[in-house]
C-alpha cells in the first residue's frame, strides 16, 4: 500500500489575508479595468486562491467619471432597471449614466465579470468607487519605505 506525503493543502479562512489595492482608472479602457479589477476582488491573482472561498482584496477605483469607452458605446450601450410596476422601465444609456451614476458604470461592469454564485454580492461589498481623485480610505493602503 503506497502511503502519500506530498499534497496539496486547501486554502482556509482564517489563513486570508486581505489587502487594499488603489486603482486610478483616469483615461483607461472600461472593460479591462473592469476584468483587472474582478481578478483582484476574487483573488485569482494570489497563490492562496480556492474557488469556494472569498479570499480577494478591497479594492478602491477613482476617476470613475473619466473613464473609456470604445467605439460608439457612449451613445448605444444602455442601461435597463425595472421598478416591478407597470410603465416602471428605465433606460438610461452609458453617456447619461456618466453624467448621473458615474460609478454605476465601473460597479455594473465588475458585477457582470464576477462569477455568478453566493460570493458574488460579497465581493462587490469590497468595491469602493469614487467619481474623482477625493477618497475616504486614504489611511488603508501601506506605505513602502524604500
Amino acid at each position: 500500500m503506497l502511503k502519500r506525503t506530498n499534497s496539496t493543502k486547501s486554502a482556509k479562512e482564517v489563513a486570508i489575508v486581505r489587502r487594499w489595492k488603489l486603482i486610478d482608472v483616469n483615461g483607461k479602457i472600461l472593460g479591462r479595468e473592469a476584468s483587472r479589477i474582478a481578478r483582484m476582488l476574487q483573488g485569482t491573482d494570489k497563490a492562496t486562491y480556492s474557488p469556494n472561498l472569498d479570499g480577494g482584496d478591497y479594492v478602491v477605483v477613482l476617476n470613475a467619471q473619466s473613464v473609456k469607452l470604445t467605439g460608439r458605446k457612449e451613445q448605444v450601450k444602455t442601461y435597463d432597471r425595472y421598478s416591478g410596476y407597470p410603465g416602471g422601465r428605465t433606460v438610461k444609456t452609458a453617456a447619461r449614466m456618466r453624467e448621473t451614476r458615474p460609478t454605476e458604470l465601473i460597479r455594473h461592469a465588475v458585477s457582470g465579470m464576477l462569477p455568478k454564485n453566493k460570493l458574488r454580492s460579497r465581493r462587490l461589498a469590497r468595491l469602493f468607487v469614487f467619481p474623482d481623485a477625493n477618497h475616504t480610505h486614504g489611511d488603508k493602503f501601506e506605505t513602502k519605505n524604500s
